[in-house]
């Protein structure tokens, strides 16, 4: 029969277990659905886009214009006319010229001066392409891929951040429970001492007092447990805030932390806040070379065809031109402005590199702090395991003396809250150990 009833109930227990979330599912859902981890995603993505637009002047540009023009003025006029190829001599008023006229030279023209209304219509395309830029546009390109990095780094160190917070969520609920489970059986010894003391009043072996004692620690006991109870609440709103998702059940880790071995070079090599502070520094060496590229000449190329009418396209084969050249700009002299700026920039680069030896300093110091806390942190946690187990034992032993009229209840009270001390003491030591190891963990950003 009881083999049945297994059959029977077995699906519903894995039923049930499946639903309780594991850290390495919650991890791969962080990593996809979290939203600070989106927005630093995107920034990456962005950045990416910046360097392609720097990257892209290395092409030149290429233009398509079309004008649209009516006018009457002279100049105008006359200008539309010669684009266009259709200019000719009466243009010039030949027609108001008298050979016989001594002064000639003052005739003014009335078809040149008052030329009637015309249209224009222009289509243009024009290229131009740097050939030379003193290396500016490549070292612009460096900085834009610095800055690409700086923003992936984020990324990761946001990533690092949450998957911290997560870990640490998921430990935190163990300790909860495990606490809960402790002063639930604390609970349940009240509950049956408040029987006994019962049970002893009505004998005449106990006074009431004794059971108002026994109701008090009663009281304390299920305030705690309330509060525990809301803790764990509360971490699953947090969790659900993290995963950008519900999560009612998660499955708690049956196993305390491994401390991760990580020596000090693996950390300083592996470290994002340095890889920044070495990123930053290879876009000020970027940012000097974009600042020395004042001092070269710059040369670009420019090719344009075009075609002219009075309507759109008209003739456009036997009215088209065309141009091609090249520019060559050198500035000789600018006041010095382009050596302070070289200047400046050096002392930028000189002042990063002072920045990288200091956060490499820094990170030092912060490992050997960690270490030092996880090792009073273990420390502490073994000396206070052997204190409650002594703290379990005494208050079971005070418990039977109390019985046999030995010991008043109040004895009783006493090691019982001493019990209880031990309990959240232990939760305390052990909570602080774990985030001791995530955060040597998010030192060394092991996670990618």
């Amino acid at each position: 029969m009881k083999k049945v009833v297994s059959a029977l109930f077995l699906p519903l227990f894995l039923s049930a277990s499946s639903n309780s979330l594991p850290l390495s599912e919650a991890l791969e859902i962080l990593k996809n659905k979290n939203l600070e981890i989106k927005a630093a995603s995107l920034a990456v993505k962005s950045a990416k886009e910046d360097i392609s637009s720097t990257s892209g002047l290395h092409w030149g540009k290429l233009d398509f214009t079309q004008d649209f023009a009516r006018s009457n003025d002279a100049g105008n006029v006359f200008g539309f006319k010669l684009t266009s190829r259709e200019a000719n001599f009466g243009d010039f008023g030949f027609s108001d010229f008298s050979m016989t006229n001594p002064n000639i030279l003052t005739v003014e023209p009335h078809d040149l001066n008052y030329p009637e209304d015309r249209n224009f219509f222009q289509s243009k395309l024009h290229y131009e392409v740097p050939i030379f830029t003193g290396f500016a546009i490549s070292s612009y390109t460096s900085v834009m891929e610095g800055v690409k990095n700086i923003k992936s780094l984020d990324k990761e160190k946001v990533l690092s951040e949450k998957v911290f917070q997560l870990k640490k969520s998921y430990y935190d609920m163990a300790l909860l429970e495990s606490s809960i489970k402790n002063m639930e059986k604390i609970l349940s010894n009240i509950n049956a001492l408040e029987n006994t003391t019962q049970t002893m009043i009505e004998v005449g072996y106990a006074k009431k007092v004794d059971l108002l004692e026994v109701k008090a620690k009663k009281g304390n006991v299920e305030r705690l447990l309330v509060q525990m109870k809301a803790n764990e609440e509360l971490l699953y709103h947090y969790i659900s805030f993290l995963l950008n998702e519900k999560v009612d059940d998660i499955e708690v880790p049956t196993s305390e932390i491994a401390e991760p071995n990580f020596t000090d070079n693996d950390v300083l090599a592996r470290n994002l806040d340095i890889k920044k502070a070495t990123t930053a520094l290879d876009i000020k060496a970027s940012m000097l070379d974009a600042s020395q590229a004042s001092y070269y000449p710059t040369l670009g190329a420019f090719a344009e065809i075009a075609t002219a009418d009075d309507t759109f396209l008209g003739e456009a084969n036997d009215h088209k031109a065309y141009t091609v050249g090249a520019r060559l700009t050198w500035n000789i002299f600018n006041g010095g402005i382009d050596g302070a700026k070289v200047e400046k920039a050096k002392i930028e680069q000189l002042k990063i590199e002072s920045q990288v030896q200091l956060a490499k300093k820094g990170i030092s110091l912060q490992l050997a702090k960690i270490k030092t806390e996880v090792k009073s942190a273990n420390q502490e946690i073994k000396s206070l395991t052997k204190e409650l187990e002594l703290a379990n034992a005494i208050y079971e032993n005070y418990e039977a003396r109390y019985k046999e009229k030995l010991v008043s209840m109040n004895d009783v009270i006493i090691k019982q809250s001493s019990q209880i001390e031990k309990i959240l003491q232990l939760l305390v030591a052990k909570n602080k150990r774990n985030e001791k190891i995530f955060e040597l963990e998010k030192l060394a950003n092991g996670e990618k």
